[in-house]
This record gives C-alpha cells, sequence and structure tokens, in this order.
C-alpha cells in the first residue's frame, strides 16, 4: 500500500463542500441572467443564497440525522470486533472467487432501485462495502461502486418505482392520457438488464486492475492514504501481519449475534422502504386502518406500519438496534454512550454535505428557474419527428435532472407538460414516461445535487472528482446506448 500511495501524483482535490457551493453559485448567476429577459424568473438575492444552505438542511434534515444515528450504529457494532472478524471471515471464505461478490451486489442494489428506487437508502452501505472491497484486496473506490452503479442503473431501469414509474403515470391517467403500464414494465426491465450488464462489467473490470497492482487505483495518493489510515488498524490490509490476522480470525459467540443483528437491521430497513401496500400486500399494516396506521402491529416501535417507513421511522430503528447490539456484544453503559455519541460525531460532516446539497434545488424552486427552462425547452420541440424529438427529450431531460435531482419532483413538474405533448404528436406516452426514468436515472448517478453521490463517496474515502474522472466514459457510453434505445422504441411503438 506505501508504495502504491507513494506512485500516486499529488494532485489537489476541490473538497465536496466547495463543488457544491460552486454549484450554488453559478445557479445564482443563472438566475440573475434569465430573469433579465424574463420575468417568470426572479434573480436570487444574496439573502436567498445565503439562506438556501439551511434551508437545505431543512428540507432533508429527516435525512441528515438518519446518517447521524447511522454513524452511532456502526461505531457500536465496530465496537464488539464483530464487523472486522466477519469480513475476516468472508474473505476466507471466498478466496478467488471475490470478485463474484460485485455482481452479485449490484443485481441486488439493482433490483431494490427498479422496484422501489432504492437511492437515498444506500447510503449506510458505502461504508459497508467499502470496507469489504478493501479487505478483499481491492480499494475502497470499488465498494462505492457496487453501491451507486448497483442501486443507480437499477433506478434507470426502474419496473415499478412508486416514486417515479407511478407517479409519471398517474399525472398522465389524471389528465385522460392512457398509459400501458405492461409496456412501462418491459421497457423498464430492457434498461435494467442493458444498464446492469454494462455496469457490472465495467466494476469488475476495474477491480481486478486494482488487484492486479494497487496502484491503477483512480484513487488520488491523499484518498489512498485515508482509506489505508481507515482501515488499516481494522486488520483489513492484506500484508504480513494483517493478512494472518485475517487468515486466523474466528468469531465469537456474541459476534455471531451482533452480525445477526446487523443484518437483520439492514434487512428490515430495505422491506421498511417498500410500498408494500401498492403492491396489493398489505400483511404489515393488519391492525391498523388508513386513518390511524399507528395501531397496525408492525407500526409499535414508530408509529408507522414497514412499508410506510421513512428516515425519520429508520433512525428509530437504528437507534434503538444500537443500544441492542451494545448490550448483546457485552459493553457497559458508559461504552454504549460514549461509542454511539463519537459515532455520531464522524458523520456531521457527511450530514451538512447533504444539506448543502439540497440548497441548490431549493434556490431553483424559489427563483421558478426549474420550470422555466422545462417550459421553454418543451415548446422548442413541438412540431419535430420522433427521431429528433426522442433524443432531445432526453437531452432535456439530461439537463433538468441536474437542476431536479428528486424523480418525483422530476415527475410532477415535467410530465403534464411533456406528456400531453408526446401525446399530441403522436408519440408514445409510455415511451415519454421512460426516457425520462433513464436520463433522470443517468444524471442521478454523476450530480453534485445529489446528495447521497457526495456524501456516500466521502464516507467510502474517495471523492466527487475522482469518481467522476473514473467513471466518465462509462457514463457516456451508458447515455448514448440507452438514448438510443429509447429513440428506436419511439419510431416501433
Amino acid at each position: 500500500m506505501a508504495e502504491a500511495v507513494k506512485k500516486k501524483k499529488k494532485r489537489g482535490m476541490p473538497t465536496s463542500f466547495t463543488i457544491l457551493i460552486g454549484c450554488l453559485i453559478f445557479v445564482a448567476i443563472c438566475t440573475w441572467i434569465v430573469a433579465a429577459f424574463t420575468p417568470d424568473v426572479t434573480g436570487a438575492t444574496l439573502a436567498q443564497v445565503m439562506r438556501a444552505p439551511f434551508d437545505g438542511f431543512k428540507n432533508a434534515i429527516d435525512v441528515c440525522l438518519f446518517v447521524i444515528v447511522l454513524g452511532g450504529f456502526l461505531a457500536m457494532v465496530n465496537k464488539t470486533g464483530a464487523l472486522d472478524a466477519g469480513i475476516a471471515t468472508l474473505v476466507r471464505k471466498l478466496g478467488d472467487r471475490d470478485t463474484l461478490l460485485i455482481p452479485v451486489l449490484m443485481l441486488a442494489f439493482g433490483i431494490c432501485g427498479s422496484t422501489y428506487g432504492m437511492m437515498e437508502e444506500t447510503i449506510p452501505f458505502y461504508i459497508l462495502l467499502a470496507s469489504v472491497t478493501f479487505a478483499m484486496g481491492f480499494d475502497s473506490m470499488v465498494g462505492a461502486l457496487v453501491v451507486l452503479l448497483g442501486a443507480g442503473l437499477g433506478t434507470l431501469g426502474s419496473t415499478v418505482n412508486p416514486f417515479s414509474i407511478a407517479i409519471a403515470s398517474s399525472a398522465l391517467t389524471d389528465m385522460g392520457i392512457a398509459v400501458n403500464q405492461g409496456t412501462l414494465i418491459a421497457v423498464g426491465f430492457l434498461l435494467f438488464v442493458i444498464s446492469e450488464v454494462m455496469g457490472i462489467a465495467f466494476v469488475m473490470n476495474y477491480a481486478k486492475k486494482v488487484k492486479a497492482d494497487r496502484s491503477n487505483s483512480a484513487m488520488t495518493a491523499d484518498e489512498l492514504a485515508r482509506m489505508d489510515a481507515a482501515y488499516a488498524d481494522e486488520t483489513r490490509v492484506l500484508e504480513d501481519e494483517q493478512a494472518s490476522n485475517l487468515k486466523n480470525a474466528v468469531l465469537t459467540g456474541k459476534q455471531k449475534l451482533v452480525l445477526v443483528l446487523f443484518a437483520l437491521s439492514f434487512l428490515i430497513m430495505i422491506v421498511s422502504f417498500i410500498p408494500w401496500e401498492s403492491f396489493g400486500i398489505n400483511i404489515f399494516a393488519i391492525g391498523g386502518t388508513a386513518d390511524d396506521p399507528s395501531t397496525a402491529w408492525s407500526a409499535v416501535l414508530t408509529g408507522l406500519p414497514l412499508g410506510q417507513w421513512y428516515f425519520t421511522e429508520c433512525g428509530i430503528w437504528f437507534f434503538v438496534i444500537s443500544i441492542v447490539i451494545g448490550f448483546v456484544g457485552g459493553l457497559s453503559e458508559k461504552e454504549i454512550v460514549n461509542t454511539f455519541i463519537d459515532g455520531c460525531s464522524t458523520m456531521i460532516s457527511t450530514a451538512l454535505v447533504i444539506a448543502v446539497a439540497r440548497a441548490i434545488s431549493v434556490l431553483m424552486a424559489e427563483t421558478g428557474l426549474d420550470v422555466f427552462v422545462l417550459n421553454a425547452a418543451a415548446n422548442a420541440l413541438r412540431g419535430v419527428s420522433a427521431v429528433v424529438f426522442a433524443p432531445a427529450s432526453y437531452a432535456l431531460y439530461f439537463v433538468l435532472s441536474f437542476l431536479i435531482p428528486s424523480s418525483s419532483g422530476m415527475a410532477t413538474v415535467s410530465m403534464p407538460i411533456m406528456g400531453p405533448l408526446a401525446d399530441n404528436l403522436g408519440f408514445s406516452p409510455d415511451i415519454m414516461i421512460m426516457i425520462y426514468v433513464a436520463a433522470h436515472g443517468v444524471v442521478a448517478m454523476i450530480t453534485p445535487t445529489n446528495g447521497v453521490i457526495v456524501s456516500g463517496l466521502e464516507l467510502a474515502h474517495t471523492s466527487y472528482t475522482t469518481f467522476l474522472k473514473l467513471t466518465l466514459k462509462f457514463f457516456i457510453a451508458l447515455t448514448l446506448v440507452t438514448a438510443a434505445v429509447l429513440t428506436v422504441l419511439m419510431l416501433v411503438l
């Protein structure tokens, strides 16, 4: 590792905060320019720019608190030593087959992304997968790629995602425009297969290069040093004494129980976010009513049944399970409290990154710049052929998605405009929905306004700029392929 770090050239990279503040200032300048030509947009005032990060924090307070609590949870697990021994056992059992973990996990994340838009919920997995891939001889970037691309590419190929497909479909049916759910699922599945295959091949190729020679890592010298400092003391450096520790690590009975609780924690989180009732599954809501879901059997802890949880409820769950793990792991009362607080403190910077990222969309909405750009572009697309309309619509959504990172927000704002436009021109509104889903899905994996990306990469001890340099060609190829597929479908359907 030391030799690999020395080989890396020293490169100064801007921090996540610098990138996001730069984006915020750029948006503010854009509002002043556009406001000079139209009354539909108001130029951002200095006060609005200064307040935006604070309003962004209020807007994202549930996510921020969840991330902070998650830091305490992970610190508690690490304090028991269960995760270290568990990873060591996993590495030992996989042996030379460790790269198989990449496609398995990416497909698992992808299914979650396709079915219910898993993206923000992936934040906890960046820390876990970064440590796992480091222990296997890769770098922490591999772990970040598994999570980000796995879930992100699944979201790009959404099939029954209630936060994109369902909202967009509802917007059109409410306007009297028929939507074929079978077509949406089929096209979504096609995009899912294409994008996940491309992503898995990309990540596996990068992982093999890094394992063959750590100097092939895309991470900078500073990032490699940070990664080493974060994991070297946790028996994860595959050299000499550390390798011996990995080889001989044995899980105790308490540690096995802690790992069971650890796995259960994430399983419950995943189950809690899936909108089961929208699929006709009401098992978790039994005992409750539409007016009072708090009486449901699965709502006893948070007041909402599984399937209706969001970040506040998951924060409660991880807080409770942290205390349980502390006692199971044999920690004293003082150790539990101090460990949890120390873990929470490590996540403060990540929570602030999420808040500043939200500030950009807050400023866009306040000034009206987002709606103005959408309306202007939609008017420009009237009267063009399908060969032009489909890729131009894709390009429009691509640009807008940087400004509106929320998939549900984008569907709500854009579909009442773009859907009827496609229908009036004789084009398939179903493909129009999938153009929005695909373009927004690509951008959701690269835009710094998506706080999950920047904060997740920070948790994996790498940076947004490093990630973008590594993946830029892949995303260009992904964009061209998905745009071409949807253009062909627009022509034939």
